[in-house]
């Protein structure tokens, strides 16, 4: 049996999910802020419980394939909250701005914050100033890069489309069928389920089964409510609607993923730490971008594209630039203290200064230390090579 601690932590979830499970099926109405804050607390609580689906069914695939259902299940409630507001969109215009504001949010989030903070937790534990990734993740950095290029021609054609979303799940599908055929390994748990692992393949099933299921549900039944309450705060209270659901929304689904990592840096596993933050970059950039439009056409009823203004356009190319810069500065598969400090300057310091000025300003800032830093680091020319060779080759190829 797991032990007292682990079982009060995981009850705890349980608890932060039962929550909102018990108000909404006795249709209790909370006043603000509370609209908001008890379904996302609901949203943070089942982010936990699907982490810990995905680690225990890592028993029964490949480690690759893994690390990107880890980061593909670690990022769903984000998926949730987004494909909100793309539905609400095919009904009503408004909402475009909000499901692009929600999604280059994460994703600069996830490279500004949780990149950035794996490398932060490494060096407090072992005070080494870097992080060194396998060469395994080559094939994620590949699938990133070729998202990344793609994803500069959204914002000059102002518009998300289906050929958008065939792009992109393309991209997306290659890298899972890379992943399939990587080697199989045991995985090693830890955290509150680790006992849970030492069950029978039987038990243990039906316990990872459980945890996909209550936290679906759970996710399910507070994505509505959670984007409704964020833009009722924002109304009311005087605060830009686009501001609260492109910051507040993705730090409450992504934040257990960001503390699952730092867990895992703590403990002197930064690479998987790190490795699976990648692939949750490379879900995000393909599967939630490329599922906008078509969530949105579903809605209206008939294909067309979502189309955007410019301040969509702008954070689109913004994202896509933070995106360029960190893929150059992990091509050599090292991540230092001094690059992820970097990054996360630029990304904290963005948040102050939102006209289309400074927007483009940062955009171009990312391009230009882009480029010199590919010109003038070691080991960067000869990084890309070797990822895109590694990116096209067989997985059990690369060493």
């Amino acid at each position: 049996m797991p032990k007292f601690r682990d079982l009060g932590f995981i009850g705890l979830v349980f608890l932060l999910c039962g929550q909102w499970i018990w108000l909404k099926g006795t249709g209790t109405h909370l006043p603000e802020p509370w609209n908001a804050l008890s379904p996302g607390i609901a949203i943070f609580g089942a982010a936990f419980m699907l982490s810990w689906g995905a680690e225990l069914a890592q028993f029964e695939i490949p480690q690759s394939l893994a690390i990107a259902f880890l980061a593909l299940v670690a990022v769903l409630p984000e998926y949730a909250v987004d494909m909100y507001f793309a539905w609400e969109a095919g009904k009503n215009p408004e909402y475009i701005h909000y499901a692009t504001a929600n999604m280059t949010g994460a994703n600069r989030l996830l490279i500004g914050v949780g990149w950035a903070a794996v490398v932060f937790a490494y060096f407090f534990k072992t005070k080494k100033g870097e992080v060194k990734l396998e060469p395994a993740n080559r094939i994620e950095l590949f699938a990133l890069s070729a998202a990344t290029l793609y994803c500069f021609v959204i914002p000059l054609k102002h518009s998300l489309s289906w050929v958008d979303s065939l792009v992109l799940f393309s991209i997306f599908s290659w890298y899972m069928f890379q992943a399939t055929r990587s080697h199989h390994e045991e995985p090693d748990i830890e955290g509150p389920i680790v006992k849970l692992a030492e069950w029978s393949r039987g038990k243990r099933g039906l316990i990872t089964l459980f945890f996909f299921l209550f936290s679906g549900y759970t996710i399910f039944i507070s994505a509505e409510p959670f984007a409704e309450g964020l833009l009722d705060i924002g109304h009311k209270w005087g605060i830009e609607e686009f501001i609260l659901v492109q910051w507040l929304a993705p730090l409450a689904s992504e934040s257990p993923e960001f503390i699952v990592a730092i867990i895992f840096a703590l403990r002197a596993r930064a690479a998987a730490s790190l490795g699976t933050l990648v692939s949750s970059k490379v879900n995000q950039w393909t599967l939630l971008v490329g599922m906008l439009p078509l969530v949105y056409n579903l809605s209206a009823g008939h294909f067309g594209p979502m189309v955007m203004d410019a301040r969509q356009s702008e954070e689109i190319f913004l994202t896509a630039a933070q995106s360029l810069f960190a893929i150059v500065i992990i091509a050599n598969l090292r991540f230092s203290i001094t690059e992820a400090l970097m990054l996360f300057v630029l990304f904290v310091t963005q948040l102050f200064f939102t006209s289309t000025e400074a927007r483009n300003i940062y955009a171009f800032v990312y391009i230009g230390m882009a480029i010199g830093w590919f010109l003038v680091v070691k080991d960067n020319k000869k990084g890309f090579a070797l990822m895109v060779r590694d990116g096209l080759r067989h997985p059990r190829k690369i060493k």
